[in-house]
């Protein structure tokens, strides 16, 4: 490896890391707030936050990485030229060849990686989280209980609170149950309380000495009662099965099933490593800056063209799925653009500035 090689190699590392740190930093952020805001609805349990979070990045995560490598790759070159050392590494003897070596030996590790995730960490995220929000699911209210927190089901319509919960998680003490009823508001507070299942298989949480309060707040019509003994019917756990979808298979699965969805699915994540590989080739002849005209220009039409290429490959995925193309068809006309793309943008380059 040369001297030009190993210095653009490390000026690229530093930057893809530094732009995959930050665009990790900030999808994190916006995914933390997402998700914490249907916790706070009352649709995801607080214990799910942090799969929920980490199921969010794993499929993000292709995105991430393609992005922080053309990131990189055209940060760091469009410095060599705005610093002018471009002009003298050429005049060094490094021509065409020199300028897309270091790049490619940098990018293709990141490549493969980009890969592997797509057609195996992608499918199996996606199975992981249904088969994970399918056990939150078939949990029922009793078992969601954590003492010393408030727990709300149904959207809010349904708030409990245990200060304690025995071991087996049959035993409630110091229960707190708020409820919407016919527009009613319903309070149940008790000293404690246990589960009981009737021999039809419904399960109730019996509560003991304890008071109830309905009504509306802000109302003067308020009714109260005292009872020894007050039964809770649980929400039954649902019965849904998982059902597979084509994000959830595998590669082979698809190819042994090539429907147009499957087909579809297939042609979406072979559109990472691919596009990523091309769009770090573009990233070559876009990155020439004239140091007395500036780079904004270029910086806008980077922006542009790698939103429109993500877009395309969605397009080409939706064309596939339903049938307006086949698989192969898909891939040609958008990844087989961009390559002509590239082709011009490098012909036009090299035969310019970069022929010196």
């Amino acid at each position: 490896m040369s001297r030009f090689d190993r210095a653009l190699t490390r000026e690229m590392a530093v930057m893809s890391a530094s732009a995959l740190a930050a665009l990790l930093s900030i999808f994190l952020v916006v995914a933390l707030v997402r998700i914490l805001g249907r916790a706070a609805l009352g649709v995801l349990e607080t214990e799910a936050v942090l799969p929920m979070l980490a199921f969010g990045v794993l499929r993000f995560l292709p995105v991430l990485l393609s992005l922080a490598l053309f990131i990189g790759v055209f940060m760091s070159l469009s410095r060599i030229w705005r610093d002018s050392e471009a002009i003298i590494w050429m005049g060094g003897g490094v021509g065409p060849w020199g300028w897309t070596r270091p790049v490619l030996l940098f990018s293709l590790p990141m490549v493969l990686l980009i890969a592997g995730v797509s057609f195996e960490g992608l499918p199996w995220a996606a199975k992981t989280q249904a088969a994970y929000e399918h056990i939150l699911k078939t949990r029922d209210e009793v078992s969601g209980l954590a003492p010393g927190m408030f727990t709300e089901y149904g959207q809010g319509k349904r708030v409990h609170f245990v200060e304690s919960v025995s071991v087996d998680g049959l035993r409630v003490g110091n229960v707190f149950v708020r409820s919407q009823l016919h527009g009613r508001t319903d309070v149940i507070v008790a000293r404690q309380g246990h589960v009981r299942t009737q021999e039809n298989g419904e399960r109730f949480l019996v509560l003991e000495a304890g008071r109830r309060y309905e009504g509306n707040p802000g109302e003067a019509e308020f009714r109260m009662g005292e009872f020894d003994s007050y039964a809770v019917r649980i929400q039954p756990q649902s019965q849904d099965e998982i059902r597979n979808s084509p994000r959830m298979l595998s590669t082979l699965q698809l190819w042994s099933n090539p429907t147009a969805v499957n087909m579809g699915e297939w042609v979406w994540r072979m559109g990472y490593p691919l596009s990523t590989l091309l769009l770090v080739l573009l990233a070559i002849p876009m990155s020439y800056v004239n140091p007395r005209a500036g780079r904004s220009l270029n910086v806008v039409f980077a922006i542009l063209i790698y939103v429109a290429y993500y877009n395309f490959v969605g397009l080409s995925e939706g064309w596939v799925t339903h049938g307006k193309l086949v698989a192969w068809q898909g891939l040609g006309l958008v990844h087989g653009g961009m390559l002509l793309l590239l082709t011009l943008f490098f012909r036009q380059r090299f035969r310019g500035p970069w022929a010196r």
